[in-house]
């Protein structure tokens, strides 16, 4: 939990890319995957055991929380890598362990490491949250709650003075925005039976995205579902309502997107620091909920809704297979070498072209995600208005780039 009395911004790291841009946009805590053993093991890019270390340095050098996610089903034969994982990340200093087999919390508490309940437990009243307060500090709670019901649940941990093993107050995490499921907390079957591929496994298909066909069985007729995928929800956006979700008395505000790309998160997170450092200062307004909302739908997103938390007894769902985002990125190329004197960038042009006045977009595991408005270019050491394919370029950048750090065009989609 943060120390300021804010509620603590969490952000989502599939990989250094994002890791960085949650770093570099005011996230007070990182979760992540490493190996097999979380709900995106098949999604993204995850960790391994050795890349513990660079994360906590990284994030202890900002204060930033680290929370390694191990919560996925475990079977006996998967018991000796997480006792490993949990050893190498305590040895690696890592805040906490999110989990939900009750082995990984034996073991996690056996050897001393702050527990955070997954929401794939399903926590939805202050009696679970008493009996789990055993075990963990912080409980995420189940995605189907109204604020209503999350409101009565903290105060009850208030009332009652609920605490968990490090003697403080459980603090209660929910989701703040990104991919919500159809199933409940995301106990899901779907592509297990169709693919052999268990989404409680971390190895989700997301049969759920794509549009299907209802058949009569005694008649054979068949009826498409026009414009709406029906297993397909659109994305939690709690933007707009944020004061209600602070107002509730959770602590941690959690971002859904491990498997989404650093742009996502450099733009989630920049834009839920803003908001919620506004309501803290009393700026928090519905002009700025425009502006918060123009900017989460730049990058990927089904559509917005407000998920369960005002009281909705149904989903709504996605009318489009893939992303509604108003922007896109496209490749152009790479970085070749920096110029630190002169804060300097040059780039091997590799695909499309790029020219004054183009808005850019350069990811890099050191360097994030970062975005900038071409003003000036040289080609070739000579002053151009475009580089094109084949072309070395340079231009000043605000921020440090790295060899073989990927150059993207931001354009309209």
């Amino acid at each position: 939990m943060t120390t300021n009395n804010k509620i603590e911004l969490m952000a989502p790291a599939g990989n250094f890319e994002s890791l960085q841009a949650a770093i570099d946009n005011g996230a007070d805590s990182v979760y992540f995957g490493v190996e097999q053993l979380n709900m995106r093991a098949r999604a993204t890019v995850n960790f391994t055991m050795d890349d513990l270390q660079e994360i906590a340095r990284r994030c202890e050098a900002k204060k930033i929380r680290t929370y390694l996610t191990l919560n996925t089903i475990i079977y006996d034969h998967d018991l000796s890598v997480v006792k490993t994982l949990l050893a190498k990340a305590k040895e690696a200093n890592i805040t906490a362990v999110i989990a939900s087999d009750q082995a990984v919390i034996a073991m996690a508490r056996g050897i001393g490491m702050e527990v955070h309940i997954s929401t794939q437990l399903n926590v939805t009243n202050a009696e679970t949250v008493k009996f789990y307060s055993l075990f963990a500090d912080t409980m995420v709670l189940s995605r189907e709650l109204s604020l209503r019901q999350v409101k009565k649940i903290t105060e009850q941990i208030e009332k009652e003075q609920i605490k968990g093993p490090n003697g403080n107050l459980v603090e209660i995490e929910i989701f703040g925005h990104g991919a919500l499921c159809m199933a409940v907390s995301g106990k899901c079957y779907l592509s297990l039976h169709s693919d052999n591929s268990s989404a409680n496994r971390g190895a989700c298909k997301q049969n759920c995205r794509k549009k299907y066909t209802l058949t009569d069985q005694e008649t054979g007729f068949e009826i498409e579902v026009e414009n709406e995928y029906l297993l397909s929800p659109k994305d939690l956006c709690t933007i707009d309502f944020l004061d209600q979700v602070i107002d509730s008395g959770i602590k941690v505000l959690k971002i859904e997107g491990r498997g989404r790309a650093p742009e996502y998160v450099a733009t989630v997170i920049k834009t839920y620091r803003d908001a919620i450092d506004s309501y803290y200062e009393g700026s928090y307004s519905q002009e700025k909920v425009l502006i918060w909302t123009e900017a989460l739908s730049t990058v990927y997103n089904r559509g917005f809704w407000s998920g369960y938390y005002l009281g909705q007894e149904l989903g709504e769902w996605s009318d489009v297979s893939g992303s509604m985002a108003t922007q896109k990125k496209v490749y152009v190329g790479k970085g070749t070498h920096f110029f630190p004197k002169a804060a300097i960038g040059q780039f091997k042009i590799e695909a499309y072209d790029i020219k004054i006045g183009d808005k850019i977009l350069v990811t890099g595991p050191s360097t994030g995600a970062q975005e900038m408005v071409i003003e000036e270019m040289y080609v070739n050491d000579a002053a151009a208005e475009k580089a094109t394919k084949g072309d070395e370029c340079t231009f000043k950048l605000p921020f440090r780039i790295r060899m073989s750090d990927k150059l993207y065009k931001i354009v309209e989609a």
